[in-house]
């Protein structure tokens, strides 16, 4: 493929060159070749009708579970998992102040200088702090997004190097911000548990120890030719599940759905929660991951937060025997949740190739 470059574009730094921001700023009308997308990848715009979106559960109606509204919420969410993956919640029970919080100061620290968030560098082969994540050969394709990714708990995977001391508030609102979201999750997968009708509601709860959680903020800024480009590589995640905070005035996040990929419509105040391949696993493909993606917008920028909540580093993970059964042979082998998490970060994303890992062979 011919290079699509723009020749009026001024030179940028060597090692800035990957900087989307830096990038951004030197008002490029064309996009580097590193960034173009081969035909296959790059984003469509399919004619979707409108009705075609992920579920939305009101946390709000599952509070008590003698409530007819409790069961009937409970069967949507039953639904939303099997068929979809993903969903929003609303009603959640989160002060918006503190989404708010999290929010301003995520767009903070983008806002900084480069200089002063190349002070937090994410080092190639890992995926904490400031940079492009999953990037492991000079030919590979990069995503229009740059990120801060950070460990979060237990406390042996933080990195505090990583942690920025700019703006000055920034540990203090992500800490807050990570309890309510630990919490959230926690009631969630109790109530995954009850909506799978096989399991008692604290099975995973149980089961994951002390959950490690993570969070990656994702900075996309506009670019001049979306077509050509993604924002983020399609994928599903390694996690228990995902939960995704965006901004509600631009659309950016699409998820595959038989074959066409489905843009998700933010709500304000709403979080947008996606199984992860653990859940898969669990369940032995009752409810499964989902490939999504990210797209990118020619005039608006896009910041998204997501929290990734996974089972402890020591959990061996395998088939619950309750979802085991002639009709349902056993379709993953039972592995350490370490190992996985280290071969899922030491991978491209390439969809859902990394869920390979676990799958029995003659289930590929």
């Amino acid at each position: 493929m011919a290079p699509i470059l723009c020749s009026s574009m001024p030179e940028i730094k060597a090692g800035h060159i990957d900087d989307i921001q830096e990038l951004r700023r030197a008002r490029p009308t064309m996009v580097p070749e590193r960034y173009i997308r081969d035909n296959s990848e790059r984003p469509t715009r399919a004619r979707l009708p409108d009705s075609l979106q992920i579920p939305i559960i009101d946390m709000s109606k599952m509070i008590r579970e003698s409530d007819v509204q409790f069961h009937h919420e409970l069967a949507k969410l039953a639904t939303a998992c099997e068929e979809w993956g993903f969903f929003q919640v609303i009603n959640h029970g989160i002060d918006t102040h503190k989404l708010e919080d999290m929010e301003e100061v995520a767009r903070e620290f983008f806002d900084l200088p480069l200089e002063e968030k190349e002070k937090y560098p994410m080092k190639p082969g890992t995926i904490q702090g400031y940079g492009h994540a999953f990037v492991f050969s000079e030919e590979q394709k990069l995503d229009w997004c740059n990120m801060l990714a950070l460990g979060v708990e237990p406390p042996f995977i933080r990195d505090p190097k990583l942690w920025p001391t700019n703006p000055s508030h920034f540990s203090e609102t992500l800490d807050k911000y990570s309890v309510e979201i630990r919490k959230l999750c926690h009631m969630l997968l109790r109530l995954i548990a009850r909506s799978l009708r096989r399991v008692d509601e604290n099975v995973f709860n149980d089961m994951f120890g002390t959950a490690v959680q993570a969070m990656r903020m994702n900075y996309y800024p506009p670019c001049p030719r979306p077509d050509l480009v993604l924002g983020l590589s399609p994928h599903s995640d390694g996690s228990a599940l995902t939960v995704l905070q965006q901004e509600a005035d631009t659309v950016g996040l699409q998820i595959l759905k038989d074959g066409a990929w489905v843009p998700v419509h933010p709500i304000q105040n709403a979080l947008v929660i996606n199984i992860g391949d653990t859940i898969e696993v669990l369940t032995n493909g009752k409810y499964k991951s989902v490939e999504h993606r990210a797209i990118t917008n020619k005039k608006k920028d896009r910041l998204s937060l997501v929290t990734f909540y996974a089972p402890s580093y020591d959990v061996e993970l395998g088939p619950l025997p309750e979802f085991v059964d002639e009709n349902r042979p056993c379709m993953y082998r039972k592995y350490n949740h370490g190992d996985y998490s280290r071969h899922y970060v030491t991978n491209r994303l390439q969809g859902k190739k990394t869920l390979e890992f676990a799958k029995i062979a003659g289930e590929l």
